[in-house]
């Protein structure tokens, strides 16, 4: 089975029960890095001031990330419905980017890196030390993702292993 069509499987887990979106995002591939947002956190109005503008297939996308049952799946094109992911996609970056400097969002991040989620820094003298992942940049896909190690100070580019 290839990548993409992995991808654009049928959200659904191993016991056959379905998968929220999130959850299946957030388990992609390179998407390690990414906890799961509270739906309570989404669906405040407020925590997504501004970000409609900065997102094509806003509603479309927002519905997808909630899992709403949408009437209007039938009248898109295979096309649009790639561009709407695309859409959802980056419009769940840059809510995971608020949420993560709250406190729930920080203790979540902070369980993935004492189970060490992020990786350890590859540096023999750091003896295994948890890292951490850093953007260097708030504007979507202008930047990759790196490994910040606290205890060497360095910041590392990330490869999916």
């Amino acid at each position: 089975e290839s990548e993409t069509d992995s991808e654009e499987s049928d959200v659904s887990g191993s016991d056959g029960e379905d998968t929220s979106w999130i959850s299946w995002f957030c388990n992609l591939r390179g998407n390690e890095f990414f906890c799961e947002v509270d739906d309570d956190y989404i669906q405040d109005d407020f925590n997504l001031c501004g970000l409609s503008s900065q997102v094509p297939y806003y509603d479309y996308a927002l519905d997808l990330i909630l899992d709403v049952e949408s009437s209007h799946g039938d009248m898109f094109t295979e096309e649009q419905n790639e561009l709407i992911e695309s859409a959802a996609e980056m419009l769940y970056g840059m809510i995971h980017a608020r949420y993560i400097l709250t406190s729930k969002g920080m203790a979540a991040m902070l369980d993935k890196y004492k189970s060490y989620d992020f990786g350890r820094c590859p540096r023999v003298y750091c003896s295994g030390q948890p890292c951490l992942p850093v953007g260097q940049s708030d504007i979507p896909r202008s930047s990759t993702v790196k490994i910040y190690c606290p205890r060497s100070a360095i910041v590392f580019p990330f490869v999916v292993a």
